[in-house]
């Protein structure tokens, strides 16, 4: 069975394999401290546990995954958070990115289209004491546009187009990574910036395969922040 030990190790290996896409893009020590910090066997269901610490996507239930650590990684890596910044996480799922982004940022804001996997995160995520993380229920094409503007954006899950209202939910000087792709294939990472003036550019960063992001609401339990 892999130990954190390994996951960290393996996170090195992965990062250094991926540079040819990434352009040789490191995880820095402040990322793999806090990836070593963050319980991940606690956002993985109990009989999948032993898994925990493999560098591969695990199910949570309800047709969602979270992600593999490498990737939740790279993509935290890429938004280069300050202790001031504002993030909103979409396609929060179990809770894991949430609680990695936690510990870098002020102030994170969860987004969930499944009700029931928002409940769950936002009860875990208080369990364990990320305090400065709340969980809504939403869809996440819409956004938080209450809490805007982001300085960072994060959405874990794959939309065929990136959303207009993500994009604008982007601060001035804010970093937006998102997959973007068909379902399950054909995707890529992308780093979207937006300029002190609201210029745009949009960077490919690697090939990957995540779960689509669905443009509804599931299920009918409304819970916001």
């Amino acid at each position: 069975m892999s130990t954190l030990q390994d996951l960290i190790a393996d996170i090195k290996a992965e990062a250094k394999s991926a540079a040819s896409w990434t352009g040789d893009t490191v995880i820095s020590e402040r990322v793999l401290r806090v990836m070593a910090e963050v319980p991940r066997e606690e956002f993985v269901p109990p009989e999948l546990r032993h898994s925990a610490f493999e560098d591969h996507p695990l199910p949570i239930g309800h047709g969602q995954t979270i992600s593999q650590p490498y990737i939740v990684a790279l993509m935290t890596e890429l938004l280069q958070l300050t202790a001031d910044d504002v993030v909103l996480d979409v396609g929060t799922g179990s809770g894991y990115q949430a609680a990695v982004l936690s510990r870098l940022a002020k102030q994170v804001y969860g987004l969930e289209n499944v009700a029931a996997l928002a409940r769950e995160a936002r009860q875990r995520l208080r369990h364990l004491g990320y305090n400065n993380v709340e969980v809504a229920w939403g869809n996440a094409f819409a956004g938080l546009p209450q809490y805007a503007p982001f300085d960072a954006i994060l959405v874990a899950a794959a939309p065929e187009r990136i959303p207009a209202a993500l994009v604008e939910q982007l601060a001035p000087g804010g970093r937006l990574v998102v997959p973007v792709g068909a379902r399950y294939y054909g995707q890529d990472l992308r780093l979207v910036r937006k300029d002190a003036g609201g210029e745009i550019t949009v960077k490919s960063i690697l090939p990957v395969a995540f779960v689509p992001l669905i443009d509804q609401i599931l299920n009918d339990e409304a819970i916001s922040p």
